[in-house]
């Protein structure tokens, strides 16, 4: 099984924290969608073999699309590609997109699963990040939805400069009282280029504290838990059932094809990635040129990607699979240097399976990067 990614990269503002590929310009939107659908048109070739089993947009701001031109990106998809009989259809929304009109229409489309951007039931969270709605749209859009969607995943942030534990908690317990299915939320991070970066130079915002974010990761994997939901990967909670599909086979490294301006692909060998300008892309399209590069993984590269994705599930590392697929001298160097991760209690092994601890699922990445290795043949 495989997915489809569609990068919508329009957005109608800028959140301060946001280094991902957008334009607020959407003068181009139209020109945008042909691109799209020729770019599905053109790449056929690359899953005549597979089987499609989730359909994903993202971006920036998918809702900004009419409903629409949803469909019409979704018919290219069935009429071009192999498709389950219910494939998992998600849109991220934000919620001054989504009014009771646009929730309707939605509804009646083939989307099936909405990943909600909420960020903050908070004010002066949402202004210090920019984001585009309120706190009253925040909680509005969640109770439209729920009349019309079963699936819903809503994102929130912690570690912002000024979220007490206790707002953190409120905004939690805002979040359980929708009974949404999924949550997904992330520490705030500081990326290069960002106005965000800008505003902590300057001294506007305080720096974000890595010891803050922590506690409020113990806190949202407590809280959740308790609720009955399973943090089945690192930043992503889900009741049994609803688990997002398209994540997951992700992190299970299954192929995929990325369609759009920055979009990434992979097949499980090589690695694609589309340019990240709107106009050029566009442009290559229109040609009939695809505006992408890719490079072949080596095994070390497979094997590092694999150690860091699976060490952020409850699925964790197959040592089995390590021996049998990478041979045993990557093995050995695994196991080797996980022994001193499980001496200090940030590993373990269980059914022949590498996984974090509770004490070191925060530690993660700094986890699997210690793991990682150079080049070895």
């Amino acid at each position: 099984m495989s997915g489809i990614y569609i990068h919508i990269p329009f957005c109608k503002q800028a959140c301060h924290y946001c280094d991902f590929h957008f334009s607020t310009n959407m003068g181009k939107k139209e020109a945008m969608i042909l691109a799209l659908i020729k770019e599905l048109e053109l790449r056929k070739e690359d899953f005549k073999d597979e089987v499609v089993q989730t359909i994903y947009f993202g971006g920036g701001t998918p809702s900004v699309l009419d409903t629409s031109e949803i469909d019409r990106i979704i018919g290219t998809i069935y009429c071009n590609y192999t498709v389950v009989s219910a494939p998992e259809i998600t849109l991220e929304a934000n919620p001054d997109d989504l009014s009771k009109e646009k929730i309707e229409e939605l509804g009646r489309s083939p989307i099936n699963r909405l990943s909600i951007g909420i960020q903050s039931f908070y004010g002066e969270d949402l202004k210090m990040m920019n984001r585009a709605h309120n706190a009253q749209e925040a909680a509005a859009c969640i109770a439209l939805a729920k009349l019309y969607f079963d699936n819903i995943s809503i994102d929130l942030i912690y570690g912002i400069p000024g979220l007490t534990n206790e707002r953190w908690i409120s905004n939690i317990e805002k979040a359980l009282a929708f009974g949404v299915p999924h949550i997904s939320s992330y520490a705030l991070t500081v990326e290069p280029k960002t106005a965000l970066k800008s505003f902590i130079d300057k001294g506007l915002i305080p720096p974000v504290d890595d010891e803050l974010a922590e506690a409020h990761f113990h806190i949202l994997v407590r809280k959740l838990t308790e609720a009955g939901f399973v943090n089945y990967e690192i930043s992503n909670f889900g009741k049994p059932g609803y688990f997002s599909h398209n994540n997951t086979a992700y992190w299970q490294g299954k192929k995929y094809l990325g369609i759009g301006p920055s979009a990434h692909s992979y097949d499980g060998i090589r690695r694609g990635w589309n340019i990240n300008n709107n106009a050029k892309y566009i442009k290559a399209i229109t040609e009939n040129q695809l505006p992408i590069e890719t490079e072949v993984l080596s095994k070390t590269d497979r094997y590092n990607e694999y150690v860091m994705t699976g060490l952020r599930t409850i699925w964790g590392v197959s040592l089995e699979r390590i021996k049998t697929e990478f041979g045993q001298k990557f093995y050995t160097y695994l196991t080797q240097q996980a022994q001193k991760k499980m001496e200090e209690g940030l590993l373990y092994i269980e059914k022949d399976h590498l996984l974090v601890s509770k004490k070191g699922k925060f530690l993660s990445d700094g986890i699997a990067a210690d793991l990682f290795l150079v080049n070895l043949s």
